[in-house]
């Protein structure tokens, strides 16, 4: 943790680590996060560049797979109880999800599938996944502890999070079936910090590089969230889009999404339920 008694955490869709290390390592010798979730690393586990990270001051907890998915969380505090995948006896998606406790909170961070096309099956798992997720919260928290899911939701909820919201309508990520499927996860106990500090229009995380200018018109989306229990919100200090790392050269097509956090009391001073 920052001397400041702040907490600062990131979450990062790379969209492949190795083809991000250079801005990345830059943004985090500049920005010093204490915490910084990754996804999409696109990466085997022994091809993960744990070292680069821990010679920036890191712990490093990974998971991944040839060339799709992929997630990690980069701590300045020793992770613990961290464990991958959906663990209820489906597929369990390890390259997917990733969990940690620290002292301060607990972080659930994912990489929720896109979906493809709504009459896909791919379509259907994802929807499929916020059910399984929201059992996931149950089995091993309890919404009176401070946790935090972030990640690249691929969910954009509200209108004000795409774009042109008439033109995007029935899209896999910006519909009103996967709109209520992250709702329903978010009824367990879960509070969106983001709008809590930027309620306006027009902050995106996400500019598909398929669509000309897309970023210098900013014709973007927000899928990446910071969603947090009551007593970890009530402790949120600011949340915001660092669109600089959109800016360079190869960028991923999503930007760093930051939250800020004051210390408070130690997430195992908290009831929680795990299994």
């Amino acid at each position: 943790m920052q001397a400041s008694g702040k907490l600062t955490i990131a979450t990062f869709n790379v969209n492949s680590i190795r083809q991000r290390m250079a801005p990345l390592l830059e943004w985090i010798a500049y920005n010093d996060p204490d915490i910084l979730c990754l996804q999409e690393t696109k990466v085997q586990d022994r091809d993960f560049p744990k070292d680069d990270f821990e010679e920036a001051g890191y712990h490093v907890a990974f998971k991944g797979m040839k060339a799709y998915n992929g997630v990690a969380i980069l701590s300045k505090e020793t992770p613990g109880d961290v464990a991958c995948g959906l663990d209820d006896g489906g597929e369990p998606d390890e390259a997917r999800l990733i969990r940690a406790r620290f002292k301060a909170m607990s972080i659930v961070n994912t990489y929720v599938p896109q979906g493809q096309e709504v009459d896909s099956p791919k379509y259907a798992y994802k929807i499929g996944w916020f059910r399984r997720l929201k059992a996931y919260f149950e089995r091993h928290f309890s919404p009176n502890e401070p946790l935090l899911w972030t990640g690249d939701l691929n969910v954009a909820p509200e209108d004000i999070d795409v774009y042109d919201p008439k033109a995007l309508a029935g899209h896999v990520c910006f519909n009103p079936e996967v709109t209520a499927a992250l709702r329903d996860v978010m009824a367990w106990g879960l509070i969106d910090v983001f709008r809590k500090y930027r309620p306006d229009p027009g902050e995106y995380t996400f500019w598909d590089y398929r669509l000309p200018r897309a970023f210098e018109k900013n014709l973007g989306w927000r899928l990446d969230h910071l969603l947090a229990t009551k007593p970890l919100a009530g402790r949120s200090i600011d949340a915001y889009v660092d669109r600089g790392t959109r800016e360079g050269e190869k960028p991923s097509d999503h930007t760093i999404l930051v939250g800020v956090f004051s210390q408070g009391v130690p997430a195992h001073e908290s009831h929680h339920r795990d299994v």
